[in-house]
């Protein structure tokens, strides 16, 4: 993790003074790692809707229902359908997705096992990664689930989301969260309420608390130092799950921090309180 910025997250983010209702929707943005907003109007029940075979968020607010469709940092841009149901019947809406460019990160782990894994690691990481696939893929119903974000911890950002990486000189996965750098026992705050869905020690993400806010939406807290909730337990924003620290793969102290909706990892930013001008 290199300090590529000095500017704090409370500072590029905003102070925060308070939580806005729950149901304030994320900043769209209809590009590979961005937020499609996709409106319905008004109608007594929401309807359900479908991104690929995964079940995305819908909410409502003053001007009716709306899907909130995670589009994957893989996805190519162009022309991209999403499937509805509503009132019996079944429709297809088109999401238009714009292109864009993320720029690379080189940085160095001094740890060469994170980056290049011995094949007594492989089977270890294998088994991770169907449990991150299986909590990727999770829809649990919640009607009113917690959009009002707020960051987990005040610090630097020093790894913006999207980021091609190149660690120890190998192109490795776009960064699929922002990293706040922070000295090693910082408290670490649940970003909105939900329920702990999988707290344990990850091969690449270290000592990791996944949140699941309800209808697709998770996220994911990572290299913490020490994790101070259980599976199954729910939380309220802002409560404190954890303090930070330097575990997994990481080149020094600091806080990963994903969201995943419909199973896509987004901008968490996008989720934020916009900063005040």
């Amino acid at each position: 993790m290199n300090a590529c910025s000095a500017l704090s997250v409370g500072l590029l983010l905003g102070i925060l003074t308070g939580l806005p209702a729950a149901h304030a929707l994320p900043q769209e943005a209809a590009v590979p790692g961005g937020i499609a907003l996709v409106r319905f109007g008004h109608a007594p029940e929401p309807p359900q809707a479908w991104f690929g075979d995964r079940r995305v968020a819908v909410v409502r607010d003053a001007k009716g229902w709306v899907a909130l469709v995670g589009l994957p940092l893989a996805l190519a841009p162009g022309e991209h359908a999403l499937r509805v149901s509503a009132n019996g019947a079944e429709e297809t809406r088109t999401i238009r997705v714009a292109a864009k460019h993320y720029p690379t990160q080189r940085f160095s782990v001094p740890d060469h096992r994170k980056v290049e894994p011995p094949p007594e690691d492989l089977l270890r990481i294998e088994r991770e990664q169907k449990r991150i696939d299986e909590i990727k893929a999770r829809f649990r119903e919640e009607p009113d689930i917690d959009l009002a974000f707020h960051p987990p911890a005040q610090g630097k950002l020093s790894g913006n989301f999207g980021l091609r990486r190149i660690i120890n000189g190998l192109a490795r996965n776009p960064h699929a969260g922002i990293d706040i750098a922070l000295p090693v026992g910082t408290p670490v705050r649940a970003a909105g309420a939900g329920v702990v869905v999988e707290t344990g020690d990850y091969f690449f993400n270290g000592n990791s608390v996944y949140l699941d806010h309800g209808q697709g939406l998770v996220t994911l807290y990572c290299h913490l130092d020490r994790i101070e909730v259980r599976p199954g337990e729910p939380v309220a924003a802002g409560q404190r799950i954890g303090l930070s620290g330097n575990t997994g793969r990481t080149s020094g102290p600091h806080l990963h921090w994903t969201v995943l909706a419909n199973g896509a990892a987004v901008d968490p930013r996008l989720f934020l309180p916009r900063p005040k001008r």
